[in-house]
């Protein structure tokens, strides 16, 4: 949840002021309990900003407490320099929000500091209306999730395990790039990390995972040669190592290279993949940990901006195949999607009930398991960074993951590569649209329509927004 600065502007006449002070009070409660009832941390600036001074010193304190979001409430008619300075002291995104009263004008005031704040190009938000209202909730709340996603990625670490995979330049962004428009610096770690780690993995803790993984799939297919249970505990370890990578380089988020060095000679990074992404592994809760495939940095961003928005685990994905004929994509990749997403559960057994670990496939001559289940219908919001010119763009879709009798499911996984983990997605968007102009083979998504907040997120990192559809 967010952590919100809530700064109350007021009249700077004194006899004004005087006379509409409970009123002020009145209304920030309001907005206070409001955004507390949806579960954000609130803190209140001491003061009323009433004059030039408490507008720079009550931002000022504001600013001191390190929050997400700086909201600048005006419940009256505000002196527009007020807003002024007060932006100019708060390094946060801004929403400015208004009550609509004809007897206090405060929607007059929030557009008098909007449109200061537009004079000089500082990026804000507004919102109005009675905070009965279930539309202005919404408005306001969007812009909380969206300025909360963008200030969990300041100061963010992300681990790159190994370099570039199969020439992918939509794989590989510019770190100084990331640094100054997302805040995120990038730790190169080499791929040997993870097999040195993984040799000295606790037996005791690699056996247990293997028995709980073969007590609660739906099946554990070895075949003596591609998939035998050392190399499933080998897949155990490399799980294992990633965790003490991560604690270790503090890393908030990561991105694994595995093809072809890991995948031709140790193990496909197929299991490790999947449960860091999970809100669980065998050994009980966790928080998900976005990693990407193919050392993924535009993906493992765009997945990290979606974990930040929902609180969910984020789909990975190629775009494998467009079923033309039931106008439905087949994503699909080696073991990246988090088990989570077969049954939408909250009990782990119960998701992996629907999960297999097949033999992996030719591509992966090293061997071990992939991580095979069928996404669970329902609603979703598509997104993707990409770069255009050397700038960012965010495309955006809605859409929806949908399944069918089992005959018609197998059929359409075994199309492509049955043994990888599939999504049947239905997007909002035509399939030339879509073909045409989305910029890269790898798609990610979250439950939910996150539409508008990724709109929000676009205009506070100051980047395009690229909707598809009807997220146009």
């Amino acid at each position: 949840m967010a952590r919100i600065g809530l700064l109350s502007i007021s009249d700077g006449r004194d006899y004004v002021h005087r006379d509409v002070t409970e009123h002020v009070a009145r209304a920030a409660d309001d907005l206070a309990g409001m955004l507390r009832e949806a579960g954000h941390e609130v803190i209140v600036a001491p003061e009323q900003v009433s004059s030039n001074a408490l507008a720079t010193s009550q931002a000022r304190w504001l600013a001191d407490q390190h929050v997400d979001l700086t909201v600048f409430h005006h419940s009256v008619w505000t002196f527009p320099h007020f807003t002024m300075l007060a932006a100019e002291a708060t390094p946060t995104p801004l929403l400015l929000v208004a009550n609509i009263d004809p007897q206090y004008p405060g929607m007059v005031g929030m557009l008098a500091g909007g449109g200061g704040l537009d004079q000089i190009g500082r990026v804000h938000a507004r919102a109005w209306g009675d905070l009965s209202d279930p539309a202005v909730r919404d408005r306001i709340l969007t812009e909380v999730r969206a300025a909360g996603a963008v200030q969990g990625l300041r100061g963010a670490t992300f681990g790159r395990i190994g370099g570039r995979p199969m020439g992918m330049y939509t794989a590989v962004a510019n770190t100084d790039q990331w640094m100054k428009q997302f805040g995120v610096d990038v730790e190169e770690i080499d791929q040997w990390e993870i097999v040195r780690r993984a040799e000295n993995a606790d037996a005791a803790r690699v056996a247990a995972a293997r028995d709980w993984l073969e007590k609660h799939a739906a099946g554990v297919h070895y075949d003596g040669d591609r998939l035998t249970p050392e190399l499933l505990e080998r897949q155990i370890r490399t799980y294992y190592a990633m965790r003490e990578l991560i604690e270790e380089w503090r890393l908030d988020f990561s991105g694994i290279k595995g093809q072809p060095e890991l995948t031709a000679n140790f193990c496909t990074m197929d299991l490790a993949e999947a449960f860091l992404n999970d809100p669980y592994d065998w050994e009980g809760p966790k928080e998900t940990h976005v990693t990407a495939t193919e050392a993924d940095m535009d993906g493992a961003l765009t997945m990290q901006i979606l974990k930040l928005l929902s609180g969910d685990p984020v789909l990975f994905a190629d775009v494998r195949h467009y079923h033309a004929d039931r106008d439905i994509w087949d994503l699909c990749n080696s073991g990246q999607h988090a088990t989570w997403y077969a049954a939408r559960s909250d009990d782990p057994a119960e998701n992996l009930s629907r999960v297999n670990f097949y033999p992996e496939v030719f591509y992966f001559p090293a061997g071990g398991a992939s991580v095979q289940h069928l996404a669970a219908p329902g609603e979703m919001t598509f997104a993707r960074l990409t770069r255009e010119n050397g700038a960012y763009r965010m495309h955006v879709m809605r859409g929806a993951t949908e399944t069918y009798d089992d005959a018609t499911n197998d059929r359409l996984m075994r199309a492509s590569t049955f043994e990888w983990p599939h999504a049947f997605a239905r997007l909002d968007a035509p399939a030339g649209e879509f073909l045409g102009r989305f910029g890269s083979n790898h798609i990610h998504a979250v439950p939910g329509d996150y539409v508008a907040e990724l709109r929000a997120v676009c205009r506070y990192l100051g980047i395009r927004y690229d909707g598809f559809g009807s997220a146009a």
